[in-house]
């Protein structure tokens, strides 16, 4: 070893901040990327899909990656991976799970033929380069999850990626506590371990305590159960099929991706349907109300999603009546919960009881709180320690642990994206800045546009801006006049007049389908304007223009 060896690591998301994590390990002309994930946009991205990391800093060193090496199945993990794939065709590791949720992803994305996708589980010694990684068993929310010990020329670095310590996960797999204390006993240079539920006190309740509480809930229900999670939640799912099996009740699911999602975890062994309670929605439609649950996606609001549906009677096979049992067994992301909040109230002005986090225990995060923290840096008992995956105030509360756990203040680096860390045996530094940032994507296809200006300017130029303007009385729901639009660059005047009096009445059919509870939730009604008119402009131009809608209350 030279005096100028070294290692990198470098985070391309997912450090101040919630969801993108990705991050590059450098070391002797081998880069190896752990985890690429997507972060879901605030609302004020318009037109914005998804986000993803700027791949700058792999491009540019494009001949030293490797590899990929997924460490579990969550979307803020593995949902970029398409985006990377198009432009670094690299090997993906994972294990069986992930992969199966990956296959799906990148078959969307016409990528699934050309992907390279391995096979990994827990104590496997996988040899990339200048590393030699063995994956470790961690629970989490989801099956199959790992953290990585990544040895080196130089030492020995753990990444936990997201864990806990559950005792009593539903599939009986602990986290792997004696291969932890195993490499701390052997020496660990750095543990970059996860941050999320840092600022909460003690211990992160086992997912197995959702169980118990919930279950008094679907036994009391006079009438339909309703259970939203993500729909990545395979081990709440599990845990939803036991209890309706247990009541005497069937499980619908509904919405794409939960239906998609429990087929691929059936297929492959991690959601046991052994009592035969599942059924498909037109099954379900017919079985009296006290004999059903339904599990939705849509946890998080989202206004097209299954649970918005039901919450708003526009669901094809299921109503909501006094009496049903709603239980939101998810936390709401920062952002969300307003979107959240007007989903509840529906639900309660249709009679039904509501359960969510708030209330009581119906969901178990999937992340370590604070004396779990401390439990693993006690196992590992590393040199030096980075705080990852979180906002800035969740790293900085990890790094005050670490410092109470008895790692010297300098010997911990709290860093962000885009930070180099240039990491030696005898010391750990901030040794400059990658090319960072986001890439906002339109769903249907990989189109980059590197920040907001550049997409909108791109869009506006292309095909123009169309502001959809609709006045609602607030006090009785129902639209006042005639909706308002305007194009801007979007088609010659000649033909203008009689494409948008097309468009206002495609607008007025759909709105006239609508409650008037649905007409003065103005979220609900800005995503409907900007739904229909995209879907008519896309099929009568073949144009994609911005759509704004604005939504007067009056």
């Amino acid at each position: 070893m030279n005096s100028n060896d070294h290692i990198e690591i470098v985070p391309l998301g997912g450090l101040g901040e919630f969801g993108m994590n990705t991050t590059a390990f450098r070391c002797r002309g081998t880069i190896v990327v752990v985890d690429a994930g997507l972060m879901f946009p605030r609302d004020d991205l318009l037109g914005v899909d998804i986000v993803v990391p700027e791949l700058t800093f792999l491009k540019e060193n494009i001949d030293e990656v490797r590899a990929v090496i997924l460490t579990h199945g969550h979307e803020d993990h593995t949902g970029g991976l398409p985006f990377l794939l198009e432009e670094i065709p690299v090997p993906v590791y994972a294990t069986p799970l992930t992969l199966g949720l990956v296959r799906g992803r990148l078959e969307e994305y016409g990528l699934l033929d050309r992907a390279d996708l391995r096979t990994i589980r827990p104590r496997d010694q996988i040899r990339i380069g200048s590393f030699e990684i063995e994956p470790f068993a961690v629970t989490h929310s989801i099956p199959d999850a790992v953290g990585l010990a990544i040895q080196t020329p130089l030492g020995r670095i753990i990444h936990t990626s997201d864990f806990k310590f559950d005792h009593w996960p539903p599939d009986r797999r602990l986290s792997d506590y004696a291969f932890l204390s195993e490499l701390g006993g052997d020496g660990v240079l750095a543990l970059l371990s996860d941050s999320t539920n840092s600022e909460r006190p003690g211990y992160t309740p086992s997912e197995m305590e959702i169980s118990r509480a919930l279950q008094p809930l679907f036994q009391a229900s006079p009438r339909k159960v309703i259970v939203s999670c993500f729909a990545s939640s395979i081990h709440r799912m599990q845990i939803v099929l036991d209890l309706a099996a247990s009541c005497g009740r069937s499980v619908v699911p509904l919405g794409r991706s939960m239906v998609q999602n429990i087929a691929i975890a059936k297929t492959l062994g991690y959601l046991s349907d052994k009592n035969g309670v599942l059924m498909e929605a037109h099954e379900g439609s017919r079985l009296p109300d006290d004999r059903l649950v339904l599990l939705c996606s849509g946890s998080q609001g989202e206004p097209m999603a299954a649970l918005a549906q039901l919450a708003l009677e526009k669901h094809k096979h299921f109503d909501v009546a006094p009496g049903d049992t709603v239980i939101i067994s998810a936390r709401a992301i920062p952002g969300n919960q307003t979107r959240v909040s007007r989903l509840i109230n529906h639900f309660y002005r249709r009679g039904a009881r509501v359960h969510e986090e708030a209330s009581m225990l119906v969901h178990a995060s999937g992340h370590a709180a604070s004396e779990e923290l401390r439990l693993m840096l006690n196992l590992t008992r590393p040199r030096f320690f980075v705080p990852i995956h979180g906002e800035y105030r969740q790293l900085y509360r990890h790094a005050q642990i670490a410092e109470e756990a008895g790692i010297p203040k300098d010997q911990i680096r709290i860093v962000e994206t885009g930070d180099i860390i240039h990491l030696t045996p005898d010391s750990m530094e901030i040794s400059g800045r990658a090319p960072v940032g986001r890439r906002l994507i339109d769903e249907g296809g990989i189109t980059e546009l590197d920040a907001c200006v550049v997409r909108d300017r791109q869009r506006l130029s292309e095909d123009g801006i169309v502001l959809a303007v609709v006045a609602v009385n607030k006090s009785t729901g129902r639209v006042e006049g005639l909706p308002e639009l305007v194009s801007r660059g979007h088609v010659q005047e000649t033909g203008l007049p009689a494409l948008l009096a097309e468009a206002r009445q495609i607008m007025l059919t759909a709105m006239k389908d609508c409650s008037p509870e649905e007409l003065s939730d103005s979220v609900f009604l800005t995503d409907l304007v900007r739904t229909e008119l995209k879907r008519f402009f896309r099929k009568r131009t073949a144009t994609r223009p911005m759509i704004v809608p604005v939504v007067l209350e009056i």
